[in-house]
């Protein structure tokens, strides 16, 4: 950093400043229910009536003092306009995410938290959802979805699969969480819940999701200058999850039956937004869309975990979002260089002319050829509006 001027040392201090104590948070680790189990057997021997009583991690950290030191930071003697306001609205985004985990469990103060975090359905949103809904999707029957794989068999599958990228991560298992594999960024460590036996179209999808996206952004946003690339920018989940689908899209394993399972997660948020109860939302799945009551379960528990969780319907605006992008011919490698969003393209460009951005090194798998031959998946996405 010697030959960088002063302006850019203050950029540089902020960042640093500013990663310092986002480090500290993983939303994630917090959301996720420790108690998710027993309650499910409570719920069902309820026979659907009594809302789940959730528990949740303990914060350790001091969310007075991080929220003083992330409004303190002098983004004013940042002199470049398009990086000072990506650093404000940095600012503001993670400051919105302490809000949201200081509040888990209250209900609507973390509702509504979420709500200015990641935001709600439209009705266009919707639409799409109901869209998709109308089409038949694959046999449950056939043998891709069969269980098959015990977690550490899960684990092994994803090391081969991991073998043909430059970056080591961390694996490790969980009983509490809500999804069946995750990423967790700040750690650089993939969590798969022991409670689950994967089949081999979860192995296919959970690879190229978690590996060929969530992960290779991740180490690629640890090569940047800027600690930025690697925490996050400002609503960055949206795009990170349209990536991470339209992998699965390119590598042939998108099928109707996981859009649809996208188009609930929609429906599930709608509802929280419309104000309906966990146990009205689950018995919405049930009775109006035939689901199994284990899948309605998730999917529930998605969208009410906190007290309120919005991120869910992202999945499938982002997807929508990254696909167009695609079809327009623009470089996807452009989206792979970190934890970065569609919004701030100009922002990274000019970062990138000052030395603060680099490009990726390492390139998902699945965006090199375009192997999709489901014809009903392309039919679908090219009609979402």
């Amino acid at each position: 950093m010697n030959d960088i001027n002063v302006a850019s040392k203050v950029l540089f201090e902020i960042d640093t400043n500013i990663n310092n104590i986002v480090k500290k948070i993983e939303l994630l680790s917090y959301v996720n229910p420790i108690n998710i189990e027993e309650e499910k057997e409570k719920f069902f021997k309820s026979k659907y009536l009594t809302d789940p009583k959730f528990k949740y991690p303990a914060m350790d950290f001091d969310r007075f003092q991080l929220h003083r030191e992330l409004i303190s930071q002098p983004i004013e003697n940042i002199e470049n306009e398009y990086t000072r306001e990506l650093y404000e609205d940095t600012i503001y985004a993670y400051s919105g995410l302490i809000q949201c985990i200081q509040t888990i469990g209250t209900k609507r103060k973390f509702y509504y938290n979420s709500l200015r975090s990641f935001g709600t359905p439209t009705e266009q949103d919707v639409e799409n959802a109901k869209f998709i809904l109308h089409f038949e999707e694959e046999d449950e029957n056939d043998a891709q979805f069969q269980p098959k794989y015990s977690p550490k068999e899960a684990a092994a599958l994803f090391r081969a699969y991991s073998k043909q990228y430059d970056f080591s991560y961390h694996i490790k298992f969980s009983r509490d969480m809500s999804a069946i594999a995750m990423v967790l960024n700040n750690i650089k460590t993939l969590v798969i819940n022991e409670n689950h036996t994967f089949s081999d179209n979860e192995i296919a999808v959970l690879t190229n999701h978690e590996i060929g996206v969530h992960m290779v952004t991740t180490m690629n946003g640890l090569l940047h200058p800027l600690k930025i690339f690697s925490n996050g920018f400002p609503n960055y989940e949206e795009t990170q999850e349209g990536l991470a689908v339209f992998s699965e899209y390119m590598s042939n394993n998108l099928t109707v039956k996981r859009l649809k399972e996208l188009a609930y997660r929609v429906i599930a948020v709608d509802s929280l937004a419309k104000g309906y109860s966990f146990s009205t939302t689950f018995r919405k799945f049930v009775n109006t869309y035939d689901l199994d009551k284990e899948t309605a379960f998730n999917i529930s528990v998605r969208a009410h975990r906190g007290g309120g969780f919005t991120k869910d319907y992202l999945y499938l605006s982002g997807l929508k979002k990254v696909y167009d992008y695609y079809k327009s011919g623009k470089d996807m490698n452009t989206l792979l260089r970190g934890k970065i969003t569609l919004d701030y393209l100009d922002n990274i460009e000019s970062l990138a002319k000052n030395g603060c951005a680099v490009s990726p090194k390492h390139i998902t798998d699945s965006y090199k050829e375009n192997k999709n031959t489901n014809k009903t998946v392309d039919f679908i996405l090219e009609n979402l509006k």
